[in-house]
């Protein structure tokens, strides 16, 4: 696996690819480019995958707030654990975007980076206002001697996979539903900051997570069986994500987790979360107590939830 930034580092003069924005690395994506080693196998050819570092409607639209599932850095380990292999990183400009289908294939696919066969998305377009379908890619592709395959429709067998389908899960807290899509569990990258510390008082002492990637899709409010990641050891644990309405009069929305089994000072650290299941709804309850009480049931769900999966492998 090769990832490549610079025109000026392709050496390859002829490859099989794909295109796209790869949102989530998911398994309807990883469907893709495994059909990708086919024609690649079949034509004694390397395979690549051609995607961008921000989204494209960003670049056109300033003011767009994408909700990613993943951040770059992410989608670039996820892509990179594939048999694919180069990942070609193109910046989406302005100029890139006012090409036509035609003269995408031909001056950025073809000169550029000599595809010899390119691989379709079942329902991807691109060229300027997306205006173009698969029919006249093929004919593009013919006058520079590049073959266009359409890849094959993958669903799952009873939802549909896509990205956006994903992100819809996710935002209604249906996290089982969501890693299933996605093939791993869904995570939040951040850094441990600090907090009110009333968590520690209950007994149950949290880490407040400030997320890396602004535009990462957080899931609804509410309690989650979740693993943590710090200092590359594995921990079980469970996650809040709400505005604290037992303990605080603002609305501010906050993201902690309780580690299990773990003692240390790691603020400012980094931290991941990978969410495994939905425990319940943001509540306000009528005493701390009432709340502490909550949360240990909250516990022997988590714990209970994250055993099956870590038995399931």
């Amino acid at each position: 696996m090769e990832i490549i930034y610079d025109i000026h580092d392709w050496k390859e003069e002829a490859v099989v690819a794909t295109i796209g924005f790869f949102d989530g690395v998911h398994s309807g994506h990883r469907f893709l480019l495994q059909e990708m080693r086919n024609p690649a196998k079949e034509r004694n050819l390397p395979s690549a995958v051609i995607t961008f570092p921000e989204h494209p409607r960003v670049v056109l639209h300033s003011d767009y707030q994408p909700k990613l599932l993943n951040s770059f850095d992410e989608k670039i380990d996820l892509l990179s654990k594939t048999d694919i292999d180069y990942i070609i990183v193109m910046d989406f400009t302005p100029e890139l975007a006012a090409l036509t289908a035609r003269e995408f294939i031909t001056d950025i696919l073809s000169c550029r980076w000599r595809v010899g066969t390119l691989l379709i998305g079942y329902d991807h377009r691109f060229g300027y206002q997306r205006a173009e379908g698969f029919e006249q890619y093929v004919i593009y592709g013919r006058e520079r001697g590049m073959e266009v395959i359409k890849a094959s429709s993958y669903s799952d067998e009873w939802m549909a996979v896509s990205s956006s389908t994903i992100r819809c899960l996710i935002e209604n807290g249906d996290m089982a539903t969501a890693s299933y899509l996605l093939g791993y569990n869904y995570r939040l990258k951040g850094h441990v900051v600090g907090g009110r510390q009333v968590g520690r008082l209950m007994g149950f002492p949290t880490a407040n997570i400030a997320v890396d990637e602004k535009f990462k899709v957080v899931p609804r409010n509410g309690s989650y069986a979740v693993w943590i990641v710090v200092d590359g050891k594995k921990y079980k644990g469970m996650l809040y994500i709400g505005s604290r309405p037992t303990i605080a009069s603002d609305d501010s929305l906050s993201i902690e987790v309780n580690i299990f089994d773990f003692s240390g000072n790691i603020y400012d650290e980094p931290i991941i979360v990978e969410f495994v299941d939905f425990i319940r709804e943001d509540v306000k309850f009528d005493s701390l107590d009432k709340l502490k009480e909550q949360m240990e049931a909250d516990k022997q769900y988590a714990l209970s939830k994250l055993t099956d999966q870590a038995a399931s492998g």
